[in-house]
C-alpha cells in the first residue's frame, strides 16, 4: 500500500491583524498595533503551498475559521443585533474584540495532533483537536477545528475524531508544533516524538507532559513508538514558545538546535532506542545563537522528503522563510549543512513575512498528515489541491480581501460583514453547506 504525506497548510483568513496576542511571541508581540495586509498574507501562503506542490508533494488545505467570533462574544454577555455586539464590544473592550477578531487559526500545527494508520493499534488515522488553553484567542477555535477535521475526514472506516482534551492549563495542548514523527517510509511504522515544557522565568510553558501522553493514548500508541522530551528553558525563555521554533523531525532526519531539549544527551539516547536510523543534524549555539534561531526561524522550515520515480526519493528539501536567508549567520549554517553528506540537499526560501511578523513561519502554517491511497481518496477532495484550486482561491482573496487593517478597522461594522460576506462565498466554493456559526 502507497502512502504520501500531505501538508494540509492554514488558509489565512480575511481579518489577519497585528493585535500583539500570544504571551511569548516575540514578533506578536513587536508588532502589535501594525497595520497588517490580510490579501497579501493570504497570496503569501498559497504561494507557498503552490511551492510544495510544484517539488512533487501533496498538498491540502484548511480553511479559515469564521471571524468575529460572534458566537463567543453573545457567550460574553454582548447582545443585539450583530452590528450591535461589534459595537458594544468595542466600547467596552477593544482587546476582548481582538481576540474575537484572530485569525490564528491559519497556522494549522496548532491545530490538533495527527497519528497515521500504520501506528495506530486499530490500523486508522486518529485526529485530536488542539486545545490551545493557554490562550484565549486561539482556545476558542478547538470546536470549529474540530468540525473542519470531521468534515474533511468524515469516513469512520479510515479515520477517528477524539474531541480536544478537557482541564484548561491542566492538560495544555498545542498541537503538532510540539510533535513529529520518524519513520523510514511514510508508510511504514513511526516514531513520535511529544515534546512538553515546564514554566520559564520568562515565559509559561504550552504543552503539558500529561496533554502529550493523553494524545498518545488516545491514539493507541504504545510505547514502542513514543518518546516524551522535555524541552529546555533557555529554548522557552529566548522565545521557543513551541518546540517547531527549534526543531523539526521529518523521515529519518531530525534537525534542531542544541539547545532545543532539556537535556540533549539523553533525549538523544532514548529518541536512538526506539529509532536507530534517524540522522540528528545539530545546530551549534556557537554557529546559531537561539536569538538568531528564532528571528529567522530556522527550525520553523518544512523539511520535505522529496518524491522520486518509484517513490520517495530518500533526498530532504528545506523550505524557509525569507528572514532565514537574511541572516547571514543562519544562511551561512544552511549552506553549510547543505554541503555536507547528509539527506537535507536542496534550500528553498519563500516570503511568508505578513504570517512571520504575527510569529509564525512555513512549519506554523501547516498540518501533517499521511495518508494511504484509500484514505487520501476518502477525504473531501475539495480540500486537496492542484493548479486550478490554488487560482480559485486566489481569486477568491482577491475579491474579498483587504490590502490594509489597523486596529480601529475591528471595530468597524461594515469590516465584519465583509468578513462574513467572504466566508460565505467559501463555503459555496467547498460545498460546505451551512458550516460556520454565522450560517446557522
Amino acid at each position: 500500500m502507497t502512502y504520501a504525506e500531505y501538508n494540509f497548510d492554514g488558509l489565512i483568513g480575511p481579518t489577519h491583524n497585528y493585535a500583539g496576542l500570544s504571551f511569548g511571541n516575540i514578533a506578536s508581540a513587536t508588532n502589535k498595533g501594525a497595520a497588517s495586509n490580510p490579501r497579501e498574507a493570504a497570496l503569501q501562503g498559497l504561494a507557498k503551498m503552490r511551492a510544495a506542490m510544484k517539488l512533487g508533494l501533496k498538498q491540502g488545505f484548511l480553511p479559515p475559521q469564521d471571524r468575529p467570533a460572534l458566537k463567543t462574544l453573545r457567550a460574553l454577555g454582548f447582545a443585539g443585533t450583530d452590528c450591535e455586539v461589534i459595537e458594544k464590544a468595542a466600547k467596552t473592550d477593544r482587546q476582548l474584540l481582538a481576540n474575537c477578531y484572530a485569525a490564528s487559526a491559519m497556522w494549522t500545527a496548532n491545530a490538533g495532533t495527527v497519528a497515521p494508520s500504520p501506528d495506530t493499534a486499530d490500523g486508522k488515522v486518529h485526529f485530536t483537536p488542539a486545545n490551545l488553553a493557554a490562550n484565549f484567542h486561539r482556545a476558542i477555535e478547538a470546536e470549529t477545528t474540530a468540525r473542519a477535521l470531521a468534515h474533511i475526514f468524515s469516513d469512520k472506516k479510515h479515520f477517528v475524531h477524539h474531541p480536544p482534551l478537557p482541564g484548561g492549563m491542566h492538560f495544555g495542548d498545542e498541537g503538532a508544533a510540539n510533535h513529529g514523527r520518524l519513520c523510514e517510509d511514510h508508510g511504514q511504522p513511526g516514531v513520535h516524538l511529544f515534546v512538553y515544557g515546564e514554566d520559564g522565568e520568562k515565559f509559561p510553558a504550552r504543552q503539558k507532559l500529561r496533554a502529550s501522553e493523553a494524545v498518545a493514548r488516545s491514539h493507541r500508541l504504545g510505547p514502542d513508538n513514543t518518546v516524551f522530551i522535555k524541552q529546555s528553558i533557555a529554548a522557552l525563555d529566548a522565545g521557543a514558545f513551541h518546540n517547531d521554533v527549534v526543531g523539526v523531525a521529518n523521515g529519518t532526519v531530525l534537525f534542531l538546535h542544541e539547545k532545543s531539549f532539556a537535556d540533549g544527551d539523553a533525549a538523544y539516547a532514548a529518541i536512538r532506542e526506539k529509532a536507530p536510523f534517524v540522522e540528528i543534524i545539530e545546530a551549534p549555539a556557537a554557529s546559531v545563537s537561539l536569538e538568531d534561531c528564532i528571528k529567522s526561524y530556522l527550525f520553523n522550515s518544512q523539511l520535505l522528503t522529496l518524491p522520486g520515480d518509484d517513490g520517495p526519493s530518500g533526498e530532504m528539501a528545506l523550505l524557509l522563510p525569507q528572514e532565514s536567508e537574511e541572516n547571514p549567520r543562519v544562511r551561512a549554517f544552511v549552506e553549510e549543512t547543505v554541503a555536507r553528506n547528509n539527506s537535507i540537499n536542496r534550500v528553498i526560501y519563500k516570503n511568508v513575512r505578513e504570517s512571520m511578523r504575527n510569529g509564525g513561519g512555513p512549519a506554523c502554517l501547516r498540518l501533517r498528515v499521511v495518508l494511504s491511497e484509500a484514505e487520501a481518496s476518502a477525504a473531501d477532495q475539495h480540500f486537496i489541491l492542484d493548479d486550478g484550486k490554488i487560482t480559485e482561491l486566489e481569486g477568491w482573496v482577491k475579491t474579498h480581501y483587504r490590502d490594509r487593517i489597523t486596529p480601529d478597522d475591528l471595530a468597524d461594522p461594515a469590516f465584519m460583514e465583509e468578513s462574513l460576506s467572504a466566508m460565505d462565498a467559501l463555503t459555496r466554493i467547498l460545498g460546505m453547506g451551512a458550516f460556520y456559526d454565522f450560517q446557522r
